[in-house]
């Protein structure tokens, strides 16, 4: 098994990545919280996600994820009492939005997505932990608060120093900036304004979880209390991860997780996504101006994950005129004669891509480089359609970019077909593709490869495609 390089944020720099069980991996990855739908650049992270399960799978390992769905907290509370609703009934319909968009644009279902409120025992019982321990007191309204004085090395995740920041005392919203960082809540009391679906039981009293405590809890009942990787985008970072770290390692005095990852900030046409600027789009946004899934998928996985992705309508088009270049090579590969002996450059072909996908995925996850070692493969594999396929040399090919699209998930059409916003025709040529090829023919023709020409006009006649040559060009039409 070869080793693989990953960018740890505790530490901020490439590591040597080593699994607590040989062959085996934990991950825990922060979920949506559900009070309203989720947008494009939560989405970029979910495929992040996505993405490095199956590269970790690829690589040989065993996964075990856990992904979390935050259904309880300032946000979903407030949401519900607006909408004269329990929680359970508010957050159902943004958990089936947020699976929808899993499941729109090709994301693997992980092995368990634990709800806080299924979870509250267990919080607790880690409340109790932290409080026997001396890490946690409770205020004068009955609320339980960590004592970060008590941890000694506050601030290596996100590198906050607390000598400079404002001398507050608590915090008890679930989200907070830099400057109002002191002790934070792990339990809050029950206010008498709340619904009583709003508060649970505790030894404390009535009272809830706060948003920090719900992952420690969950992430360690699912995962242990030590695991070897958490991920999330970077704006969790601080002060989200860092209370896990805190009030989890305080609990147990065990390292609570060896490698954080921490995927970039998605921007629109090279600004911030804001409710003012029009441009926080969710996915149906985009399915509605035609969209194509698919295309949204690579887009999303083909930058480094540590990189800003800067989303445009035009990345999106070059992400799908990328994805016609594999469709166009694997029609071309499904019409291909096969006669004779296999091809010896095949086989050097295929056993290239899953070298260097490999290495690309082992290299911190490098997406562009993956995506650059397929590209490559589709040039070898046209110019060997071209010469002509021996026996067996179609399967082979076909295995290859299996493998690979276990992965990326982008190159296979047939599972995209019927989506909401995919173009899908019988034969799997979209019109863009079929102009290509007609294009390729031309090309042929002016440089007297004939036999090239009449390749693709056979490719194109079997596709049910229609061609008349006229002296003004070729006209096409589905037959």
């Amino acid at each position: 098994m070869r080793d693989i390089q990953l960018f740890n944020s505790l530490g901020r720099r490439l590591e040597t990545f080593r699994p607590l069980e040989p062959g085996k991996i934990r991950l825990y990855a922060c979920g949506p919280t559900v009070y309203n739908h989720v947008h494009i650049g939560n989405l970029r992270t979910f495929l992040f996600e996505d993405f490095l399960r199956r590269s970790l799978r690829f690589l040989g390992f065993e996964v075990t994820m856990v992904m979390n769905l935050t259904d309880v907290d300032d946000k979903t509370i407030r949401g519900a009492r607006e909408h004269g609703a329990t929680l359970d009934d508010f957050t159902a319909e943004y958990i089936d939005s947020f699976f929808s968009d899993l499941d729109t644009l090709g994301a693997e279902r992980v092995e368990a997505y634990p709800r806080a409120t299924r979870h509250i025992a267990e919080m607790i019982e880690l409340v109790e932990s932290l409080l026997a321990r001396g890490f946690a007191y409770q205020s004068d309204d009955g609320s339980i608060f960590f004592r970060i004085t008590e941890d000694g090395d506050y601030g290596r995740l996100s590198g906050i120093d607390l000598s400079q920041v404002r001398q507050g005392s608590r915090v008890a919203s679930d989200e907070y900036e830099k400057e109002d960082v002191r002790d934070f809540v792990l339990w809050k009391a029950a206010k008498d304004d709340e619904p009583e679906w709003a508060s649970w039981d505790s030894p404390w009293g009535k009272g809830r979880p706060g948003w920090h405590i719900e992952c420690s809890a969950m992430s360690m009942k699912y995962l242990g209390e030590s695991f070897d990787i958490h991920c999330g985008g970077v704006d969790n970072m601080f002060p989200h991860h860092e209370n896990e770290i805190a009030q989890s390692e305080s609990a147990t005095g065990k390292t609570f997780v060896s490698t954080w990852l921490h995927s970039e900030h998605l921007i629109v046409d090279g600004h911030k996504m804001s409710k003012s600027l029009g441009n926080q789009f969710t996915l149906p946004d985009l399915l509605q101006r035609g969209a194509d899934p698919r295309a949204l998928r690579y887009l999303f996985i083909a930058s480094h994950y540590r990189q800003k992705l800067n989303f445009t309508f035009e990345s999106l088009q070059a992400a799908g005129a990328a994805l016609r270049r594999l469709d166009e090579m694997a029609f071309r590969l499904a019409s291909a004669k096969e006669s004779g002996e296999p091809q010896a450059k095949v086989a050097t072909a295929c056993e290239q891509l899953l070298e260097s996908f490999a290495a690309a995925l082992a290299d911190d996850l490098n997406a562009s480089a993956a995506f650059a070692a397929l590209f490559n493969f589709v040039k070898e594999i046209n110019k060997a359609i071209e010469v002509g396929l021996g026996d067996d040399d179609r399967q082979r090919i076909q295995d290859a970019l299996r493998r690979v699209d276990a992965v990326l998930g982008v190159i296979d059409p047939e599972p995209w077909k019927g989506r909401t916003g995919a173009v899908a025709t019988d034969d799997g040529l979209s019109d863009e593709a079929i102009e290509d090829l007609l294009e390729q023919r031309r090309e042929a023709r002016g440089g007297r490869d004939f036999a090239a020409a009449d390749r693709i006009r056979d490719t194109l006649v079997e596709a049910g495609i229609v061609l008349e040559d006229t002296p003004e060009g070729t006209r096409w039409r589905r037959g």
